[in-house]
């Protein structure tokens, strides 16, 4: 618009979702995956703390104590709750009887072993072991109860017999050894009359194995004086074959003892603070740890120091680490292959049951890797690599699938076979622009889950030309201006969208969307009211890239003058003058298209020593109709000629939505 001689534009951006732009994101709704370990589950508890863990294998229940808010928590497999038993202050250690017909329960805060129905889940009997004899831990050997008793200092072991009419308890079997705290027990799987103890406590670290075939306990082999703290010793759990203990104490690894003589075999690598082991009928070890930022479980197969799975249970309280994995909170599903853990939050949560579906399959880790960008239609190397504890024979089939614009539920691209030292390589071409996605997935075996990776090449499009006619063009009120835009080759999409943007508060809108003909052109017609920014949309398509192409044409005002009350015509020269006696007072009607707040500015000129001279301009308002009306005062004005017109200026008439405009001039003279 002409002001004050400078040219201005006033551009607006058309805010227009396309159907390209859709596209373009829809393949990067194609998440990568590690695996079929989703089939992996957890509960949330009602518990504050974990002493200990059973599984009932003959009435699929989980048992849990709870120190702290003194309870025993039943579950199913699944981490539902089914039962709750309260009032069992301080409950530690658990263990079920072998026909799982009774679990019993070490009761310190009421010095008492107190045995439940394991199907009933109520409880049947409480032996009293003595007062402040504190029992935490129990096994079961013998025919009878063996307890684990006693404080940092010192712990002992004693045993209640039931056989007869009223329980028998026998303390103080082992007062030699002096455990650090009370011993933590397991019994034998193989040999009923035996069960092992351990220090439960960091003073001084104590191993020992006993027979209770003559009923009492009878040391069979002890660790070595100089074996020495290893910090806490928070679980232990026997070989199938009844020959081996594994230990979950500090440093890095599940330290492992002959039974016959408590020689130190190989260990088992693991994380600094053991928490919890558990033994597979079948000799598989789960070694827990209390890793807040590392794995916290690692699963060994029979007869192999390479762990074949590793779990890293995420955090879901209030710190940044992952969840504790609790003492004593590993245990196998009888009969079956899963894997049960439970964890602890020190804040902002709960203990948590995990069932860990496939614990002994190696979990692959696939890696795939193409380009950044690429242009489309040009080909890629599509490479990566596919990793596990277990290794896959070369030749191993991959299943590869493309994700992008055009099948965005993936395109088949059929098999290719790993190849030496677990790589894979292959070259494909993206046939559509935007985010494509290849994943690589590898179906799995009796040993090996399912696992597959994905990798995001960027996609360029071919680009598109689009022109649009008509920008600049100046135009008078009311001209009907018609636009023609011009598309150039693209891959299938031919249609085109034409938008009209006016100056002021009328919205955008939508002028014609079509097809384009043979030329590529489409065209629509606009009645100009306004200063309009029109732009032509190509929404794009799977391999031409959006575009838009804008014209700017601006609409003069509408303008008129007219006077009235003069008494005749007049013609001097060429120019007819209306005439008006001095006294009567011209009426000047000027009249632009509205807009709210829009002025005239009326110019009035004097003819003067032979030339049109300045005689003054004024802005006045218009009404709702978009007319102004000004009278002149003609006083004295007798022999006078005068011109009048009306004018529209951008920006300085009220507003900005048309472009200068100027009336006609009105020519008048006054006689007496």
């Amino acid at each position: 618009m002409l002001f004050g001689g400078l040219f201005i534009v006033r551009k607006r951006v058309l805010s227009a979702a396309t159907s390209f732009a859709v596209l373009f994101s829809s393949a990067a709704l194609v998440a990568g995956t590690a695996g079929q370990a989703a089939a992996d589950s957890s509960k949330a508890l009602p518990m504050s703390s974990v002493g200990d863990m059973v599984v009932d294998g003959v009435h699929r229940k989980i048992f849990i104590s709870d120190p702290y808010l003194g309870k025993v928590v039943v579950t199913d497999y699944s981490g539902t709750v089914l039962r709750t038993v309260t009032g069992l202050p301080g409950v530690t250690g658990l263990v079920l009887s072998a026909d799982a017909g009774s679990l019993y329960a070490a009761v310190p805060g009421i010095d008492a072993v107190v045995a439940l129905d394991a199907q009933a889940v109520t409880e049947t009997a409480r032996y009293a072991t003595g007062e402040g004899t504190d029992p935490q831990y129990v096994a079961l050997a013998g025919g009878k109860i063996w307890f684990g008793y006693g404080n940092g200092d010192h712990g002992d072991i004693g045993s209640v017999d039931t056989a007869g009419a009223e329980p028998v308890v026998t303390l103080a079997q082992d007062t030699e050894l002096n455990y650090s705290g009370a011993p933590r027990l397991v019994s034998s799987p193989t040999d009923p009359n035996a069960f092992a103890a351990m220090s439960s406590y960091y003073h001084r670290f104590l191993l020992g194995t006993y027979d209770v075939s003559t009923g009492t306990a009878a040391r069979t082999a002890r660790t070595a004086a100089d074996v020495g703290s290893v910090g806490m010793a928070n679980d232990l759990a026997f070989t199938p074959d009844g020959g081996k203990l594994i230990t979950a104490t500090a440093g890095n690894r599940h330290r492992v003892w002959r039974t016959t003589d408590m020689a130190e075999l190989p260990s088992y690598a693991s994380e600094y603070h053991g928490t919890a082991v558990a033994v597979a009928p079948d000799g598989t070890v789960a070694a827990g740890s209390d890793a807040w930022y590392a794995p916290d479980v690692f699963v060994y197969r029979p007869g192999e120091t390479k762990a074949v799975r590793q779990y890293d249970f995420p955090g879901t309280g209030n710190t940044s680490g992952g969840d504790s994995l609790a003492n004593s909170s590993l245990a196998w599903e009888p009969g079956g292959s899963r894997l049960f853990a439970v964890t602890a939050v020190l804040s902002g949560g709960s203990a948590r049951l995990h069932v860990l579906d496939t614990p002994t399959k190696s979990l692959p880790t696939v890696t795939v890797k193409v380009p950044a960008t690429v242009a489309v239609l040009k080909a890629i190397t599509v490479s990566g690599t596919v990793a596990a504890t277990l290794g896959l024979p070369a030749g191993t089939p991959l299943t590869v699938t493309r994700y992008d614009a055009e099948f965005p539920k993936g395109k088949a691209l059929g098999t290719r076979n790993l190849g030496a030292n677990g790589t894979f390589s292959f070259a494909d071409t993206p046939t559509a622009a935007g985010n494509v996605t290849y994943k690589v997935a590898y179906t799995g075996d009796a040993t090996h889950m399912g696992a597959s990776g994905t990798a995001l090449v960027k996609v360029t499009p071919f680009k598109t030309a689009l022109k649009l006619d008509r920008h600049g063009l100046v135009v008078n009120f009311n001209t009907a201006v018609t636009y023609t835009a011009t598309l150039g080759p693209t891959y299938k999409n031919r249609v085109v969208e034409l938008w009209a943007d006016p100056s002021g508060s009328e919205p955008k809108r939508l002028l014609k969307r079509g097809t384009v003909n043979s030329a590529g052109k489409l065209s629509t017609s606009l009645k100009m009211t306004r200063d309009t920014w029109v732009t032509a949309v190509f929404a794009g398509d799977t391999r031409s890239s959006a575009v838009s192409a804008a014209s700017a044409v601006y609409t003069r005002a509408g303008v008129t003058t007219t006077l009235s009350r003069h008494y005749k015509w007049t013609r001097i020269g060429s120019t007819s003058y209306q005439t008006y006696h001095q006294t009567a007072d011209p009426m000047i009607a000027a009249w632009h298209n509205s807009y709210p707040g829009r002025k005239t500015r009326l110019d009035l000129e004097l003819w003067y020593q032979g030339a049109w001279r300045s005689a003054g301009s004024e802005y006045f308002k218009l009404n709702a109709n978009g007319m102004a009306y000004v009278t002149i005062d003609g006083d004295g004005a007798a022999g006078y000629r005068f011109r009048v017109r009306s004018a529209y200026i951008d920006g300085s008439s009220g507003d900005s939505v048309n472009t200068n405009s100027y009336g006609a001039w009105k020519y008048f003279d006054f006689t007496r």
